[in-house]
């Protein structure tokens, strides 16, 4: 749902006088997912989301995600991260989440991002599904699944993957992990 922002801004003419314009501006909804990490000696790895359907076939780098999706009024964005994971994967994740902050995609969505430690073996997830028109205008419905496969990648093959704006929240767990075991980032 998007919300609504009234704003006055004050306009001035050639007098004195000024007068006042209410512009609203429509904000996208949020959303909020979790970027799931698993350690290997020193080393970290984290776990993105390629999204299913026709569209995103045949892209690749800039086209993963972490798995993420909408937040619905009055959610607890940990809460609405979990509940994506879940319905994106499957999978459940246990432990205290991490927050990583807010990115804004080019869309000027909201992405909240958490982190938490884990593990699954991407061969085993079963990713929820929704109904898309296909080809675009044609009418003709067909169910895609919303995410087509998961990876585990380094820090540095993640960012190369993610949607741009999503790099960010693999950098703060990498800055994060770094400040919290006591060795350079």
């Amino acid at each position: 749902m998007l919300g609504t922002i009234r704003i006055a801004v004050g306009l001035t003419g050639g007098t004195a006088a000024s007068t006042l314009a209410a512009m609203t501006l429509r904000t996208p909804p949020a959303s909020a997912g979790i970027l799931l990490y698993r350690r290997s000696g020193t080393s970290v790895e984290v776990l993105i989301a390629h999204p299913g359907g026709p569209f995103w076939a045949h892209r690749n780098e800039g086209a993963w995600s972490i798995p993420k999706g909408g937040v619905a009024d009055g959610e607890d964005l940990e809460e609405a991260a979990r509940r994506e994971f879940a319905e994106e994967t499957g999978m459940t994740v246990a432990g205290t989440l991490i927050p990583l902050g807010v990115v804004h995609l080019r869309s000027h969505k909201p992405v909240h991002g958490f982190a938490v430690e884990g593990d699954l073996d991407p061969n085993a997830i079963v990713s929820n599904t929704f109904p898309m028109q296909w080809p675009p205008g044609s009418g003709r419905m067909i169910e895609v699944v919303e995410i087509d496969r998961v990876a585990w990648h380094s820090p540095d093959e993640a960012k190369r993957l993610l949607n741009p704006a999503q790099g960010a929240l693999v950098d703060r767990l990498v800055a994060h992990l770094a400040a919290t075991s006591g060795e350079p980032a």
